[in-house]
Formats: C-alpha cells, sequence, structure tokens
C-alpha cells in the first residue's frame, strides 16, 4: 500500500500537467485559428482519462493486497504441514499399534498433500520399515500389531507406485528398504520407473513378498547381501525393461524365489557370488530378449534352479566359476536363438543340468574349463540347428554322465578339444548329426567312455587327431556314416579300445594305421 501511493500521486500529478498543456494548446490554437473549442469536450476527456486511472491504481493495489494475503496463506499452509509432519512422527513412534497405524496413515496423507517434501515422508515410512523387528511373539522385544503396521506401509507405498501419471504419484521416487525384515508385504502391480529401490541387506524370514506384474523400467532394485531363510519373493509375470535386479552375495538357505513367466527386455539379473543351500528359484516360462542373467561366482548346494520353457532370444545367461554339490539346474524344453551360455569353470561335484528337450539356434553353449566330479548333464532330446555350438573344450571328466541321446545336431560344432577323461562317460547313443563337426582333437583318454551307439551321421566330420589313448573306450557299434569323414590321424596308442561292431560305412576311417575298408570291422584294440 505505501509503495502504491507514491507511484498513483505521481501517475495523477503527470496527468495533470498534461491535461494543463493539452488546455493550453486548445487556448493557444483557438486564437490562431479563430474556431472556438467545446469545453465540454475537454471536460469530458478528461473525466475518461481519470477514470481509466483510477481503474489501473485499484487494480494495481488489488494485486497487491493478494500477494501479500497470498505470502501470509502461503506462511500458515508451511507452518500447518510442519505441524501435521510432526504429530504423523509423534503417532508412529507410539507404543500403541492402532495409534501407529493412524501415524503411517497421515503420513501418507502428508506427502500427497506436500509435494516439496513428499520424498522426506517417504524417507521416514522407509525407515520405519527399517527399525529392529522382532518376528517371534515369545521374545521380550515383540509387539502386538507391529506386523500389520509394516504391511500397512508396503500396501500404501505400492498403491502410490501404481499410475506413474497420478498427481500423486510416487513413482520415480527413492526407496529405501536395506536391512530390514520382511515376513510378508505385497508390492502387486507397482510400476518402478527411476528411482533408487533397496533391499541390501534385507532379511526375508517367511511369508510372501509379492511383486506379481511389478513393472520395472529404467530402475535399479537392489537385494545385494540380503538373506532368505524361508519364504517367498515372487516375480511372476514381472517385467524388465531395461532395468537391473541384483542379488550379488546373497544367501539362500530354504527360501523361494520365483520368476515364472517374468519378461526380461534389455534388463539383468544379477545373482554374482550368491550362495544357494537348499532353496528354490524358478525361472520358468520366463522370456530374455536381449538381457542378461548372470550367476558367475554362486555356489549351489541341495537346491534348485528351474529355467523350464524359457525363452532366450540374443540373451546372456552366464553360470561361469560356479559350484554345484548336490544341486539341479534344469532347462528343460527351453528355447534359444542367438543367446550365449556359460558353463566355463564350473566345478560340478554330484548334482544335475538337464537341458532336456531344449532347442538351440544359432546359439553358443560353453562348459570351457569345467570340472565333472559326479554330476550328470544331459542334452537328451535336444535340436541344435543353425550354425550351434557347443564347447567343452579343456573340461575334466572324472565321473558322471553326459548325455546327447536322441539330439539331433544340424551343421553346429561340438567340440571337445584337449578334454581330459580319466573316468565317466560321454554318450551319444540314437542321436543324429547332419553336417557339422564332433571334435575330440588333443583330447586325453585314461578312463571313461565315449558313446555313438546307433548314431546316425549324415556328411559330417568326426575327429580325434592328436588325441591320446591309454585307457578308456570309445564306441560306435550300430552307427551309420553317410558321408563324412572319422579320422584318428597323429593320434597316439598305448591302451584302450575304439570298436565299430555293426557299423555301416559308404566312406572309410582315416587314422595312421592305414584306412579301414568301407565294411562293417569288430573292436580295435590301441
Amino acid at each position: 500500500m505505501w509503495i502504491v501511493a507514491p507511484t498513483a500521486l505521481a501517475i495523477v500529478g503527470a496527468l495533470a500537467y498534461s491535461l494543463y498543456q493539452g488546455a493550453d494548446l486548445l487556448l493557444d490554437s483557438q486564437n490562431r485559428t479563430g474556431k472556438t473549442v467545446d469545453v465540454n469536450d475537454t471536460i469530458k476527456t478528461t473525466v475518461t482519462v481519470l477514470t481509466l486511472i483510477g481503474a489501473v491504481l485499484t487494480g494495481i493495489y488489488a494485486y497487491r493486497k493478494q500477494l501479500l494475503a497470498e505470502g501470509d496463506s502461503h506462511r500458515a499452509d508451511a507452518s500447518q504441514l510442519a505441524d501435521r509432519y510432526s504429530t504423523a512422527a509423534e503417532q508412529m513412534g507410539h507404543e500403541q499399534a492402532a495409534v501407529r497405524l493412524a501415524g503411517v496413515h497421515a503420513m501418507a496423507r502428508l506427502a500427497d498433500d506436500w509435494p516439496e517434501q513428499r520424498q522426506v515422508c517417504i524417507d521416514v515410512l522407509c525407515a520405519y520399515l527399517r527399525m529392529p523387528y522382532e518376528t517371534d511373539p515369545s521374545a521380550t522385544r515383540f509387539k502386538a500389531g507391529e506386523r500389520e503396521v509394516r504391511l500397512t506401509i508396503i500396501r500404501i507405498i505400492r498403491d502410490h507406485l501404481q499410475d506413474s501419471e497420478a498427481p500423486t504419484t510416487w513413482c520415480g521416487r527413492n526407496l529405501d528398504f536395506s536391512g530390514a525384515t520382511f515376513d510378508g508385504g505385497d508390492f502387486r502391480h507397482a510400476r518402478f520407473t527411476g528411482g533408487d529401490v533397496s533391499f541390501r541387506g534385507a532379511q526375508f524370514t517367511g511369508g510372501t513378498v509379492d511383486f506379481t506384474q511389478a513393472r520395472f523400467t529404467g530402475s535399479a532394485v537392489d537385494f545385494a547381501q540380503a538373506q532368505f531363510t524361508g519364504g517367498r519373493v515372487d516375480f511372476g509375470q514381472a517385467r524388465f525393461v531395461d532395468g537391473a535386479v541384483h542379488f550379488t552375495e546373497t544367501q539362500l538357505d530354504g527360501g523361494k524365489l520365483s520368476f515364472s513367466s517374468a519378461h526380461f527386455s534389455g534388463g539383468t539379473v544379477n545373482f554374482i557370488e550368491a550362495h544357494f543351500n537348499g532353496c528354490k528359484v524358478n525361472f520358468g516360462e520366463a522370456k530374455f530378449a536381449d538381457g542378461q542373467v548372470n550367476f558367475s561366482g554362486a555356489q549351489f548346494a541341495d537346491g534348485t534352479v528351474w529355467f523350464d520353457n524359457a525363452r532366450f532370444t540374443g540373451a546372456f545367461v552366464s553360470l561361469g566359476e560356479t559350484g554345484f554339490t548336490g544341486a539341479a539346474v534344469t532347462f528343460y524344453g527351453a528355447r534359444f536363438t542367438r543367446g550365449t551360455v556359460l558353463f566355463d569353470r564350473a566345478h560340478f561335484a554330484e548334482g544335475t543340468v538337464r537341458f532336456t528337450a531344449a532347442r538351440f539356434s544359432g546359439c553358443t553353449v560353453s562348459f570351457t574349463v569345467a570340472q565333472f566330479a559326479g554330476c550328470a548333464v544331459s542334452f537328451a532330446d535336444v535340436q541344435f540347428a543353425v550354425s550351434s555350438t557347443l564347447s567343452f573344450v579343456r573340461a575334466h571328466f572324472t565321473r558322471g554322465r553326459i548325455s546327447f541321446d536322441r539330439s539331433q545336431l544340424a551343421e553346429g560344432t561340438l567340440s571337445f578339444d584337449r578334454s581330459r577323461f580319466d573316468g565317466g562317460a560321454v554318450s551319444f547313443d540314437d542321436a543324429k548329426f547332419i553336417g557339422g563337426r564332433i571334435s575330440f582333437v588333443r583330447a586325453w583318454f585314461t578312463g571313461g567312455m565315449v558313446s555313438f551307439d546307433s548314431a546316425r551321421f549324415t556328411g559330417s566330420t568326426i575327429s580325434f587327431d592328436s588325441a591320446q589313448f591309454a585307457y578308456g573306450a570309445v564306441c560306435f557299434d550300430s552307427a551309420q556314416f553317410m558321408g563324412g569323414e572319422v579320422s584318428f590321424r597323429r593320434t597316439q596308442r598305448t591302451g584302450g579300445t575304439v570298436t565299430f561292431d555293426g557299423v555301416w560305412f559308404d566312406r572309410a576311417v582315416v587314422s595312421d594305421w592305414g584306412p579301414l575298408p568301407a565294411i562293417p570291422v569288430n573292436s580295435l584294440p590301441f
């Protein structure tokens, strides 16, 4: 008001002076022209201008008054919001569960009403979940009703993650659950779009933490060093788009982790150096498009990991340097297109790895430098097409069995180059090979058996060039060769046997001990 008045006086003074000058000019004009100027017109003009000036001054005064009122209102609102925050925080620390619940709801409403401090309110709710939590009713620190309070917080967070376009959405906000204890929780259909979501070091002791049909778009969800001692974490039908879920160094003891029917598009799931002890991890019917699943350095003991009927398109799956002790990993019926599956330097001591009935097209599966000591690996009924590659280069077999029985290899490469067979068996019984190459170049046979019993070869090449046989056996009994070649060039032979009983050749076996006739031959001792 005190700012507007001097300005208004200055404007009025300037206009009055202008009117005075205007009147003087009119009179001067009358004297020169001899025409009479209507004084009424002059008065009307003056009144109109003054009325306009008054309206402008009134508007300026009203606007200034509004600004002052809004400032007072804003300060009052900020004070009220701060009071609401203090009250809600105090209620959340109350001894009675009902009061704590009221505080939780009050804090959530405050987050909706206070966009500038929304993240602070969310942090308070997450911090409550990170507080020590006793799940045993017989323990001295157990609080009655506490589980309901915690599940309510999780449910409120989930409800605010349903629509990323809503004015009160919490999508894109940071959610810190690190070190929290979970014995249940519902995140179904939540949308994680940006922001950091951390479950690092969290304890999952029971119940179900449900992420069914959740969506992760560009988000990083961190379960690193979390411990699963019971219960279930379910990502069934969840979608991961360019996001990442990290289970690095997690401990899974008896719990269940499910990614059944989940979709990964460019996303990453990391289980690097995780420990699986008697737990179950399910990727059944999941779909991976250019994504990555990494179990490098993980240890499996008596647990089960399923990839049954999963689909891999340009995906990368690594189980390199993993250890298997009585565990089972299954890829039954899985489909691999342009993907890569690595078991390089893995150690198999008992347990099973099954690719039964899987389909490979333009893929690479590698067991390079892997060690097999009592494990069963099955590629039975598998189809390899469009130049797929299977590598067991420098693998070491002491016990166990690898089965390719009834499998079909078309124009692919299967390599056991420089592998060592001290025991165990590799079986290709009833397999069909169309083109392609099977290679045992520089392999060592000091025990064990490689069997091609009743296998059929059409234009395929089998090479044992520079292999060393001391003990063990290679069996081609009842096999059929239509084109192609079986080669034993530069082979060193101090023991063991290669048998061709009942074999039908339309071409000769090539060896340094002279060509064999293209007719059935008997056992050939080295």
